[in-house]
């Protein structure tokens, strides 16, 4: 149900933003581009259309090709939609200006001239740079009466290995993550974007990583078959916490790591939501870090001990300004928040990608957390 409610929702807003790129942009441009935006916007349709087939009935071939230009169709349709955007408000501003025709039209032009050059800007930005390697983002936060000044942790998040993120990748990020010799390795979700079977060669780099290595679900774990995904990855060595925590014992004393899983668990029936599950036995008077996917779980925690919260699931909004969208459900998109006066949230930006291999002013990040206590 969830799935196809996705599809219905995702092809009306693609249709409607393609019709809309059409006919406020190409459509507005001289005769001669509008044979050209007619085939773009069609070609557009058409790709995003496989997308949802493959999606709704898993029966394409498996081409990392065909994933490439269906998932990419969708990037430029959300960048052209920007762009059709400023141009008609560009538009639509400068016909209230005190000008005559021969003005307006020479205005109209510099304005076409500029969106055009604008939109190849944009398109070639996100491109370039969803190609680069995930960056390193160093974060220090500060917990006073955390037992060992200067512990780190290195969390990875939303890496959604599975279409075009894939054993290389995985072998990439391991290394970084061991040069950094961190004290703790986190996923905090979206690790699938297949089946467990169909990526398990893909995920076996993991087995590497040296630090203790714990993992909660995201959303995209119960797409994908969630308990044979939490099976694989305790076979790789990597511990889920399924509403569960741990107490993590340093050298200088201890602090508590629990993980809950993703809210959407309890629509599919299988590893729902359950803090207080998670808090059940907790030791309160030691530090503790959370890790849940959606940053908006925070909510939940209010009135709990947690220190910390490691999240991901927004992208830091992917591709600019897609994060706008997302602050309509998520209270944080990217980086580290004071929740209040005893809470704080860091969020990543995400490993990998979701979809078009496109990113615009929100890179990929392995995220390096640094725990002062003074």
């Amino acid at each position: 149900m969830q799935q196809l409610t996705f599809i219905s929702v995702f092809i009306t807003v693609m249709g409607g933003m393609n019709l809309y790129t059409y006919r406020r942009f190409f459509r507005k441009l001289p005769t001669k581009f509008h044979l050209f935006g007619a085939v773009v916007t069609i070609t557009l349709m058409l790709a995003e259309l496989l997308f949802v087939a493959d999606r709704l009935t898993g029966l394409l071939p498996d081409s990392v090709l065909l994933y490439r230009l269906s998932t990419t169709a969708v990037g430029i349709s959300f960048m052209l939609f920007v762009v059709t955007l400023i141009y008609d408000l560009m538009i639509t501003t400068s016909r209230q200006l005190p000008f005559d025709h021969q003005r307006r039209e020479a205005i109209k032009w510099a304005f076409d001239v500029t969106m055009l050059t604008a939109a190849a800007a944009y398109l070639l930005r996100g491109f370039v740079e969803g190609a680069k390697p995930p960056v390193l983002n160093e974060v220090s936060v500060t917990i006073p009466d955390f037992p060992e000044d200067g512990f780190t942790i290195i969390q990875l998040s939303d890496v959604h290995v599975g279409h075009t993120i894939r054993r290389s990748f995985m072998q990439s990020i391991v290394a970084r993550v061991n040069a950094l010799q961190p004290g703790l390795v986190v996923i905090t979700g979206d690790l699938f974007d297949r089946t467990a079977a169909r990526i398990a060669e893909d995920l076996e780099p993991l087995r590497g990583i040296i630090a203790p290595t714990y993992f909660v679900t995201g959303n995209h774990e119960y797409f994908r078959g969630v308990t044979p995904a939490l099976e694989m990855l305790r076979s790789l060595g990597v511990i889920p916490l399924t509403n569960q925590h741990r107490q993590i014992v340093l050298t200088q004393g201890r602090f508590n790591l629990l993980g809950v899983n993703d809210l959407v668990g309890a629509g599919f029936g299988v590893e729902p939501f359950d803090i207080d599950a998670a808090y059940e036995g907790l030791d309160a008077s030691l530090p503790t870090v959370v890790l849940s996917h959606q940053p908006k779980s925070i909510h939940y925690f209010e009135e709990q001990r947690c220190d910390l919260m490691l999240s991901g699931h927004t992208h830091g909004g992917q591709i600019f300004p897609f994060g706008l969208l997302v602050k309509l459900d998520q209270p944080y998109v990217a980086g580290l928040y004071q929740h209040n006066v005893a809470q704080q949230i860091f969020v990543s930006r995400g490993t990998g990608y979701w979809g078009p291999p496109i990113r615009v002013l929100a890179p990929s990040e392995i995220s390096k957390i640094t725990i002062r206590n003074r």
